[in-house]
């Protein structure tokens, strides 16, 4: 009987576990993680999932002293033999089975390994990224992957027992779907029963959760893969991703859905990832306000720095740089000690977001200094420290542009300076409600390929005042104020989570649309099932996707989304390890009706 077998036999001890069973028989198996020869005697740690045991090979067992002579790291290897105490003074405090260790009595060779592509250690020199998830095989060895793998799963656990003591019920919606309008491309499958037809892949399981309020059931949730054809980012995966998708049926406010998730979050952020909150109680803060006061509509609040609009300063200035639709300032705390190259660097930032330069002060010794300061009045300087608070040590940076551009430029810089001061506590998490989105917004190119007004995020949210406010305005400016009741969780900076009180009344849909030059007809024609369920007594919904990858990621310290995955793609969207996307073959293309056409 081989030691695989015996398994059926024998317990299998897991490394953890080695220090409960001093002085008894038995059976590990893992991989070599490393080996040394000290005097004769064979030292081997071996891992498993759950850590590092040494096992000791000697020389009076000639075959078995053998065969760990030819041992390598990374052979698949089971072993039996005795636990005992290791000898005083050789105890290694760096492992958690470190007073212990293994003689082998029996040793089998379950599988050799080649020389290694990448490293399967956290410890020394890293690999690349790039050879890392070619080899994520190898790569998912590391002792960080590991647990990031038992992690992920615990926090998918975490998430499902909330839902279900809070009486949401998990319905699995289709993979394969039709085409919808969640703000980016659709990935389209062809049809080969219907030649010329396609499927897409869910951005979203948006129309098919509201069609289960529509069914009656009250709260639905699922652990949902959805499937969008985005350029990758470092908190962006490409194509696939996963969120906790969730709809409560007879829900017309969404600070119902909020205060559902908040607990959720909280316990998140607490029980499970051991961080602090900054804020005991979310706060809410409007589309508007978070664009005036922060620059972006995902603020990190860990951190001040909030734009001050100074317009009011500048109304009659003679300082032709702010005679301007807006100017805006932000306070760097000791801002005052950059250099320079530093400033220099800042203002490339500035430029890169479409400002024309950086002006600045700078409070020193007292005197506020600045290739500007002679430009502006006493009166001018004196409100300038006032609104913004200066202190001596400070800098403070303007933007002067028309608003928007303003926000933008002053925005970046916010974050800029925190990551240079290092203002980003990874041990706090700042969370916020930003609510009351745009319901339409100017897009040069929307999700049908035309400009104009077009939906904020997509045309399923409620804009609040509903009917009523859809058939008063007339103007495009009256269009572009009207809010959504729609809001986004932030996390650290993060975007996380999008949530909206759903359009379920067919009138209402068909107004939004025809606001901005879209008929009946179309509308039916992209969501005759959407429409045709509104009306049969369909009840008034509203639900939240938070998106589980990016919370996971902020709540593991990493900015990068890939490291907390199991099989990502690359930063080109490429699967290396399994080479996909590949080319098609004749046949197959023959089969589902299409014809490659080459792009010029």
């Amino acid at each position: 009987m081989n030691l695989c077998d015996k398994i059926l036999d024998m317990r299998r001890t897991l490394a953890n576990k080695t220090p409960d069973e001093i002085g008894q028989e038995v059976l590990v198996a893992g991989w070599v993680n490393t080996r040394r020869d000290h005097g004769g005697v064979i030292f081997v740690d071996l891992r498993d999932h759950t850590g590092l045991v040494q096992l000791v090979f000697n020389p009076d067992a000639a075959e078995i002293f053998a065969m760990a002579e030819t041992l390598r790291d990374e052979f698949c290897v089971t072993v039996e033999g005795k636990v005992r105490a290791r000898d005083a003074g050789l105890e290694n405090p760096n492992i958690a089975t470190g007073k212990i260790e293994v003689v082998v009595e029996h040793l089998e060779i379950l599988n050799k390994s080649e020389p290694l592509p990448v490293a399967t250690r956290d410890e020394g020199q890293q690999s690349g990224e790039e050879m890392r998830l070619k080899y994520r095989f190898l790569d998912l060895r590391r002792t960080s992957m590991q647990n990031m793998i038992k992690k992920r799963a615990e926090f998918n656990h975490f998430i499902r027992n909330y839902m279900e003591k809070n009486d949401f019920i998990e319905v699995a919606t289709p993979i394969l779907a039709n085409s919808s309008p969640e703000g980016a491309r659709d990935f389209l499958i062809p049809s080969r029963v219907h030649p010329g037809k396609f499927y897409a892949l869910p951005q979203a399981p948006q129309q098919f959760k509201q069609l289960l309020m529509v069914g009656g059931v009250p709260r639905y949730y699922q652990i949902a893969p959805c499937f969008r054809d985005e350029d990758p980012r470092a908190d962006r995966l490409y194509g696939e991703f996963y969120q906790l998708d969730l709809e409560m049926s007879f829900v017309s406010d969404g600070e119902v859905v909020r205060q559902m998730l908040d607990p959720l979050f909280k316990d998140l952020v607490e029980n499970f990832a051991g961080k602090k909150l900054l804020f005991p109680d979310t706060p809410r803060i409007t589309y508007a306000e978070a664009m005036e006061k922060y620059g972006i509509d995902k603020p990190d609040l860990r951190y001040g720095m909030e734009l001050v609009d100074l317009t009011e300063t500048f109304a009659g200035t003679d300082f032709k740089v702010f005679q301007t639709d807006c100017v805006k300032a932000i306070r760097v705390p000791n801002g005052a000690n950059l250099s320079r190259s530093q400033i220099d660097n800042f203002t490339e930032i500035a430029k890169n977001e479409g400002a024309g330069g950086l002006a600045y002060l700078t409070y020193d010794g007292g005197e506020i200094k600045s290739p500007i300061a002679k430009f502006l009045s006493e009166k001018e300087l004196a409100e300038i420290t006032e609104k913004t608070g200066a202190l001596d040590g400070d800098a403070i940076f303007f933007g002067a542009d028309d608003r928007s551009k303003v926000n933008k430029v002053l925005g970046k810089l916010r974050i800029e300076f925190a990551d240079f001061y290092k203002l980003k506590d990874p041990n706090v998490v700042a969370m916020v409600w930003v609510v009351d989105f745009p319901f339409y917004e100017l897009d040069e190119t929307n999700w049908l390929g035309r400009g104009g007004i077009e939906f904020g995020h997509n045309p399923f949210s409620m804009p609040k005042g509903g009917l009523e406010v859809l058939q008063s305005a007339k103007t495009d400016a009256e269009k572009l104020n009207i809010v959504a009741d729609q809001y986004d969780i932030v996390m650290n900076g993060y975007e996380v989570g999008s949530g909206a009180v759903r359009n379920h009344n067919p009138e209402i849909m068909y107004a939004a649309f025809g606001a901005i030059g879209y008929d009946k007809k179309y509308v039916e024609e992209k969501f005759g099932a959407m429409l045709n369920a509104f009306k049969f007594g369909a009840p008034p919904h509203a639900g939240c996707a938070p998106g589980l990858d990016r919370i996971f990621m902020v709540l593991n310290d990493t900015e990068n989304i890939r490291d907390v995955v199991a099989f990502p793609k690359n930063g080109s969207g490429v699967d290396v390890m399994m080479n996909s996307p590949s080319e098609a073959t004749i046949e197959q293309l023959n089969e589902l009706s299409i014809k490659n056409i080459e792009k010029r």
